[in-house]
């Protein structure tokens, strides 16, 4: 892993200065030298016009959350991350590189989830270049390693959980924290070679694939109306408890077991029907 090196180099106002002092003095050395018809002077004057223009290019300016690296004849020197106008010898490559946030918008995925049912999911990952010197010559393209590290890591994510899960297991569906925490980490992991920080990850879309979301919204319903089934008749059960026990204790009705059975019956069907109960008032006797 290479090394990132800050360096500050000399100020491009000075270096500035200096070079329009180097253009001026060929100037006069140019028309000097041609007045007096001396050509060594009208040499000197334009090796010093030659050395203005080479000094010119050494010239760059590195914008807020911007870095410049640089190479001497393949040797990497350092990187400038102080915002500014900057002056460098001339030799020496500069590579613009930004600093700034970049919002990763991943494509849907078609995977299967741990149980094996092929969902389709796709995530949204914030990231940002920490390490200049990482970034350029560890990777060949930081910004294609980031995009296909990015969807290696949602697919192994997709396979590590199923979509949805009856509480004993953390689930796609269920517990987007938990899974946002790990694909964050395991984003990290793969992106830290690239010299990338990885600010934020979270999942952008997640649902079943087409050929089966019409079964599995049905296995839903149906698990919700058993367990909407279960408390209703739970309820029930308590209820018809607690009126037996009203009644007992307050003397109000005497009931044998066939009457107490018979009452269990018709209260446990008013309580868990679908439908309003129709009374029906019995004016005789059960016996």
């Amino acid at each position: 892993m290479t090394r990132e090196k800050r360096r500050r180099p000399a100020s491009g106002g000075l270096m500035l200065m200096l070079t329009i002092a180097i253009f001026i003095l060929s100037v006069f050395l140019v028309i000097g030298g041609a007045m007096g018809s001396n050509a060594g002077i009208i040499i000197l004057g334009i090796l010093g016009a030659l050395g203005f223009g080479l000094l010119c290019v050494g010239f760059f300016v590195v914008q807020p959350n911007q870095a410049a690296v640089l190479t001497f004849f393949g040797r990497y020197t350092g990187s400038v991350k102080d915002n500014g106008f900057w002056w460098v010898n001339p030799f020496t490559i500069k590579k613009k590189i930004s600093l700034r946030a970049r919002n990763l918008n991943g494509e849907k995925l078609k995977v299967n989830d741990k149980a094996g049912n092929p969902i389709e999911i796709a995530a949204v990952v914030v990231w940002e270049v920490d390490n200049t010197a990482e970034a350029l010559f560890d990777v060949d393209d930081y910004e294609g390693y980031v995009e296909t590290q990015s969807e290696s890591a949602v697919r192994h994510l997709a396979t590590s959980y199923p979509y949805d899960s009856d509480g004993s297991e953390p689930s796609l569906r269920g517990d987007i924290d938990t899974v946002s925490e790990q694909l964050e980490r395991e984003l990290a992991d793969r992106l830290g070679r690239a010299g990338v920080k990885v600010t934020e990850a979270r999942l952008s879309h997640l649902a079943y694939s087409p050929e089966i979301a019409g079964a599995m919204l049905q296995r839903q319903q149906a698990d919700a109306i058993i367990a909407a089934r279960a408390k209703i008749v739970e309820g029930a059960v308590g209820m018809v408890e607690g009126a037996l026990t009203h009644l007992a204790e307050r003397n109000l009705v005497e009931l044998d077991p066939e009457r107490q059975a018979n009452m269990v019956s018709n209260l446990l069907v008013v309580l868990c029907g679908n439908q309003d109960a129709q009374p029906v008032v019995n004016a005789g006797s059960l016996y």
